[in-house]
Parts: C-alpha cells; sequence; structure tokens
C-alpha cells in the first residue's frame, strides 16, 4: 500500500511593496488663509494709496465719483473671490480707507478734518467727508465683496432661509449701487430761457477753470455779474428762481468762486485762497463778460458776503462798472461778530438759556478759533432778529421752484456738485472769512468812483445794519441811494425780489446805464 506522504503546504506569496505615495507639493502661500488676509489689505491699501494721490479730495467730481466706485467694487470682487469670505469686507475696507486717511493729514479742511460731534455743523462736516466717500467707495466694494465670496464658494447643495436672505439683501445692494452709479451720471444742467441764452460754462480765471451760469433774453441787455453771500455760498438756483423776471432786462452772469459750489474742485491740495485772489478772479470775470458782450461796462451786485466783496472789486476797477448795488450789506465783520456775540450772551441770559451762554463763553469773544462758531450763533437768527413774515409771492415762488436747502435742489447741480455746496460751504468759509477780520470798509472804502445803491431790510440784525448806515452816510461816491425793503431781512433782494426788480429797472438802469 502506498505511502501517503503528507503535502506540505504552499508557502504564502510575498506580499508586493506599495507603490511609493507622489510626494506632497511643497506649501503655496496662497493655501495659508492669513496669507490671503495679509495681501487682501496690502493690495487695496495700494490701490487706495494711489487713487488718494489722483484724487487728494476724494470724490468731488463726477469723473472722480464713478473711478472710486468702480474701483471700490473691482478691488471687492476680488478681496470676496480671494478669501471666500465676508470678512475680507473689512479687511479690503480698512486697507483702501487708511491710504486716504494718510492722504488726508496735511490737508487744512474742515470737512477731512477727523470728525467732530459736538454741534450740527461738525456731524455736518463729516458726513459731507467721509460719509459721501464711504457711500461712493466702501459701499460698493463691501457688495463686491459680497458678489466675489459667493462666486467663489459655489452653489450650496442647500440652500437655508438664511442664504435666501443674504442673497436677496447683496441683491437689493447691488441694485442700489448700480441706481448710486446713474445717479452720480447724470448731468447738470440750466433750464432755458425762451428765445434766450442759459448756460453753464467753465471759464479759466487765475489759471484755474471755475464756473458760470449765464441767463438772459437777449445778449444785447445790461449785464449784470452778481456775487453770491456766504463766504462760500453758491447761488445759481436761487438767482434763477428769484430774479426770472431779470432775465428780460439783465444778462445774468452767477459765479462760482474759487473752491465753491461748481467750483470746489479747483481748490486744489494745499492751495490757498486769498481774499486778494478771489478780487483778482472777479475783476478777471467783470473783464471777460465786458469783452464778451460787447459793453463798455456792466453792474455789479453783492448779497451779503457778495456784498464786501463786490465793494473790494469796485474799489480797485471802478472803470468796469455802471453800478454797485448791496444788498445786506457786510462793513466790519469783527465788529459785527463782536456785537453778536454779545447779544448771544444778552438773549442767553434773558431767557436763561445756560447751554448757549456756556457755548459762548466756551468760544470766547470774536475772532474765533473755532470755524463752527459762526455757524452756531447763526442757528440764533431769529431769535436775534425777531420772527416776521414772508410776502406771499415770496412763498409762492419757492413753492413752485423748490432750491432745497442752500439750493441743493436745483438741476445746476450734479449728484456730487450737491455735496460740493455743503463742502464748500464749510471749507471756504473757514479759509476765506478769517481774512477779512481785519477789513472795515468805512476805512478801506470810503470812496468809491461808481454810483452805489443798498437795499436793506427792516428785520436785519442791527449788528450789521448799524454799520451798513454808518458806512453809507460817510461815503463818497458819484451817486449814493439807501433804500429801505420793510418786509426783509438780511436776503433782501430776494425776499422782496419783486420791488428789487423794479428798483433795478426803474431807478439803477434810468439814472446809471450808458451803453
Amino acid at each position: 500500500m502506498p505511502t501517503l506522504l503528507a503535502r506540505k503546504p504552499a508557502a504564502p506569496p510575498s506580499p508586493t511593496p506599495p507603490a511609493p505615495e507622489p510626494p506632497l507639493p511643497p506649501p503655496r502661500p496662497w493655501d495659508d488663509p492669513r496669507a490671503r488676509a495679509l495681501a487682501t489689505v496690502v493690495a487695496a491699501a495700494s490701490l487706495g494709496g494711489l487713487a488718494a494721490l489722483v484724487f487728494p479730495r476724494g470724490p468731488v467730481t463726477t469723473a472722480s465719483a464713478l473711478t472710486l466706485l468702480a474701483l471700490g467694487l473691482a478691488i471687492g470682487l476680488a478681496a470676496g473671490a480671494l478669501l471666500r469670505s465676508r470678512w475680507a469686507m473689512l479687511l479690503a475696507a480698512l486697507g483702501f480707507a487708511a491710504a486716504f486717511e494718510l492722504r488726508w493729514i496735511p490737508l487744512e479742511s474742515p470737512v477731512l478734518d477727523p470728525p467732530r460731534f459736538d454741534t450740527a455743523y461738525g456731524i455736518l462736516a463729516a458726513l459731507l467727508g467721509r460719509g459721501f466717500f464711504f457711500l461712493v467707495a466702501i459701499v460698493p466694494m463691501l457688495v463686491g465683496v459680497a458678489l466675489g465670496a459667493a462666486y467663489a464658494r459655489g452653489r450650496p447643495e442647500r440652500v437655508s432661509a438664511w442664504r435666501w436672505a443674504r442673497r436677496v439683501l447683496t441683491a437689493a445692494a447691488t441694485l442700489g449701487v448700480a441706481a448710486l452709479a446713474v445717479a452720480l451720471a447724470l448731468p447738470a444742467s440750466t433750464p432755458p430761457v425762451p428765445g434766450g441764452l442759459a448756460a453753464l460754462e467753465q471759464i479759466e480765471l487765475g489759471g484755474e477753470e471755475q464756473w458760470i451760469s449765464v441767463r438772459g433774453a437777449s445778449p444785447d441787455n445790461p449785464v449784470l455779474l452778481y456775487l453770491s453771500g456766504g463766504p462760500g455760498q453758491t447761488d445759481m438756483p436761487q438767482v434763477r428762481a428769484w430774479w426770472r423776471d431779470f432775465e428780460e432786462d439783465f444778462t445774468i452772469v452767477n459765479w462760482d468762486e474759487l473752491g465753491v459750489g461748481k467750483s470746489y474742485p479747483a481748490l486744489g491740495p494745499g492751495e490757498e485762497v486769498t481774499l486778494d485772489r478771489i478780487v483778482s478772479d472777479a475783476i478777471e470775470l467783470a473783464e471777460k463778460m465786458r469783452d464778451r458782450f460787447g459793453q463798455d461796462k456792466i453792474y455789479l451786485v453783492g448779497e451779503s458776503w457778495g456784498s464786501f466783496l463786490g465793494v473790494l472789486v469796485a474799489r480797485e476797477r471802478p472803470d468796469l462798472f455802471h453800478a454797485y448795488v448791496g444788498s445786506g450789506q457786510m462793513v466790519d465783520i469783527l465788529e459785527t461778530d463782536t456785537r453778536l456775540y454779545e447779544d448771544m450772551l444778552a438773549y442767553a441770559e434773558r431767557t436763561g438759556d445756560e447751554a448757549a451762554a456756556e457755548r459762548m463763553r466756551g468760544y470766547g469773544p470774536p475772532p474765533y478759533d473755532d470755524p463752527f462758531a459762526n455757524a452756531y450763533v447763526m442757528t440764533y437768527y431769529e431769535e436775534l432778529a425777531g420772527e416776521y413774515d414772508f410776502l406771499p409771492y415770496l412763498e409762492e415762488r419757492a413753492a413752485e421752484v423748490n432750491p432745497g436747502p442752500w439750493g441743493i435742489f436745483g438741476s445746476e447741480y450734479t449728484l456730487v456738485e450737491k455735496v460740493n455746496v455743503l463742502r464748500g460751504l464749510v471749507d471756504y468759509f473757514t479759509v476765506v472769512y478769517p481774512q477779512a477780520q481785519g477789513i472795515d470798509l468805512r476805512e478801506e472804502a470810503s470812496r468809491l468812483e461808481v454810483p452805489v445803491y443798498l437795499v436793506q431790510g427792516r428785520h436785519e440784525l442791527d449788528a450789521r445794519t448799524d454799520l451798513a448806515r454808518s458806512w453809507f452816510a460817510g461815503l463818497e461816491a458819484p451817486r449814493k441811494r439807501f433804500e429801505w425793503f420793510e418786509n426783509a431781512g438780511h436776503a433782501t433782494a430776494f425776499e422782496e425780489f419783486r420791488r428789487f426788480h423794479d428798483l433795478m429797472t426803474e431807478t439803477v438802469l434810468a439814472e446809471t446805464y450808458r451803453r
């Protein structure tokens, strides 16, 4: 019987060695969220610095506002896509805004100075400067971040109610930015004068492009150059509204001075506006309008601050003007402010207004170091002058035209220029007003070689009226006339515009116009 041999079990197969793992790629900087965050801040700050060099005062023209809007949106899209997080909103905005903050430090501008919230005017200045910059540049950036982050993350498998809400908010914000861009791009215009001239024009004065409006039924009519109040005010819509009847008798030239209203962007960083420069620009404008319309002379009308400036202009170049007409005449600004300071303290004591008394004592007697002191005093105008009723036709015209506060609803201004109207009031006033503190027209302009007509409201502040009467009494001029307007305060030529029109056509033209 054969021997059965035990079969040796087969040896297990030797294991196949595993294939070597491919080497891991070296870490890239972009894989680190902190590196991406740092890159976002650096890029936003660099682009902000470049933009601040090109637009040192921020969005002060339509072109600069639209450029900053587009740049902010682009930065936001890139930051959102890079970080895939809405935290990029904070990083990009901080980097971009910080660059502008550094650029604004050397600029002397209440609008761009560190914000103050102790007065309404300080709050207004902050809104006009940083507030408008935030609206134009930072808000589009935040919207861009939201859009960029959403695109980078892709579509989620499940959409919660919260995600839907965020989508709706992002869509609404995107539409808002688009609407803002459209509003910024809308041009300015002035309504036509039937059969006549109605134009907004840039004109070079003192080497800078400044703005005027020109309106009139016939180029053959006498020319009237109007100087606005303030300093820093622009009155293009108001003159068009209240002096509509004048357009049949005059070609009205309304000028926005360097740094005011439509001419606000002409004020470059570090550029000094002096009273001598303003007088020189006014004379140059008068010469150009005289030559353009073929007139030997033109008329000069000044309202409030414009009346102070108008006297200085007429003193320098009487040969340019048929006559000077002052409304709400300013004579000695320092003495007026000093009397108003005393009137404010007396009013506070009489009425028990301790807050007003404390504020005025804090400012101290004029000349004020605080640029908002004068603005605070003017909030008490009605209390100091007394209330009075406007003429019905003034209220009817206001309801019909509705130029808005300081004329910002007027079609003469683009959206950016509407903001500039208010910025000019703050910045220009702060620079120019102190320069007039040492001038007393009773000494500096006791004689004018042009006919002089003053219109004064019965409800004007005594601190102004008394000085106007004193200056007029001692004034030597070829012809002079002082007219009381019973239903007016400071803005005499506007509050009783019908009577002022009659005075200009029936008296001033009749006595002085020689073509």
